[in-house]
């Protein structure tokens, strides 16, 4: 996507060719190597790949928390609210961290502070941002731990982050970054160390307050099942880059790249009961050792020889739905045509 067409949206987040290195003594790693993304006001988007993808990365580049060094912004725009943070002071972004936008991490156990009980870690960005007096700070936390769905909030404010249940630890959590009311709320996979009844609770949780807030949410997930309970538009990131977007419907009913199709072809379902899943070959590669081409290419079953030569463009299929396949963009021209 094109400066131009960032500026012009009016999207809340807008990140444009984004590039996140980390610098060894041998060799660069290329986490996040040239990323677009956008989340609309009032919108859930998600960011779904396997691990070592380089989703948290461009996450917490957003919140300026990557650490340079060794990490190093090479390039890139990450426009919020009109603003590009990538150029902000730090006292400017502090102002904007925790409070216009807030996350909550994948680990509660250890994003949580041991020492201190819950409603000093709730009230702490309420503090910083607001300055309540002690009588107001008290009730808005009773409050926030309410609205997440905490029963005897009033007394569980008392309380330190072992005497919690993981469900518990990530309600938590999401209380925390709703201290300021938000305008974006980055989720780096919330429900991961949760069972699966406890994830089904959080991801309601998570819709409804999207919706009763008004708010916007960027969720990175490896979960398509996820994806599919809470997202209006998916990107699909792969070795760095964005390989497939689209709405979560369409994505779902048509998959234009071999990732995303390898991916959903990895779910269970009840027509494949008792047969084997199927699972991608190999493995994501090193970000200091990337393939030249495609970087999917050693993996992909419908890769030619260009491939393996020349990094591929996306392709436009309308609708705001694009891959980074040119390979299934000409096979499926005919289908398009009629």
């Amino acid at each position: 996507m094109t400066k131009d067409n960032f500026t012009e949206t009016g999207d809340l987040l807008s990140v444009e060719d984004l590039r996140v290195h980390f610098h060894g003594d041998d060799a660069v790693a290329r986490a996040v190597d040239g990323v677009d993304f956008r989340v609309g006001h009032n919108e859930t988007v998600c960011l779904v790949g396997e691990s070592g993808c380089g989703k948290t990365v461009s996450a917490l580049a957003v919140l300026g928390l990557v650490p340079c060094p060794p990490a190093e912004i090479a390039s890139g725009r990450i426009l919020f609210a009109a603003q590009d943070l990538l150029h902000l002071e730090e006292e400017a972004l502090r102002r904007i961290r925790g409070n216009r936008i807030a996350m909550v991490f994948q680990e509660p156990l250890t994003s949580l502070n041991p020492v201190f009980t819950v409603g000093d870690q709730i009230g702490e960005a309420i503090r910083i941002h607001r300055a309540l007096p002690d009588d107001e700070l008290r009730l808005r936390c009773a409050s926030l731990l309410e609205d997440v769905g905490i029963a005897d909030a009033e007394e569980r404010l008392g309380d330190y982050p072992h005497q919690l249940s993981g469900g518990q630890r990530q309600r938590v959590m999401i209380a925390m970054a709703l201290a300021c009311d938000p305008e974006l709320i980055i989720a780096d996979e919330p429900t991961t160390a949760l069972d699966v009844t406890v994830q089904a609770q959080i991801l309601g949780l998570f819709r409804s307050i999207q919706q009763s807030r008004s708010m916007s949410v960027l969720y990175i997930t490896h979960d398509l099942g996820v994806v599919a309970s809470v997202a209006d538009r998916v990107y699909v990131m792969y070795a760095g880059i964005i390989v497939e977007q689209a709405d979560t419907a369409q994505l779902f009913r048509a998959p234009q790249h071999p990732y995303t199709r390898g991916l959903l072809a990895s779910l269970p379902t009840r027509s494949r009961r008792g047969e084997r899943l199927h699972s991608i070959p190999g493995s994501v590669p090193s970000p200091a050792r990337k393939p030249p081409g495609c970087p999917f290419h050693p993996r992909c079953s419908y890769a030619v020889e260009s491939c393996r030569r020349t990094f591929p463009a996306m392709c436009d299929y309308g609708g705001q739905h694009m891959s980074r396949c040119p390979v299934l963009f000409e096979a499926e021209k005919p289908r398009r045509q009629q």
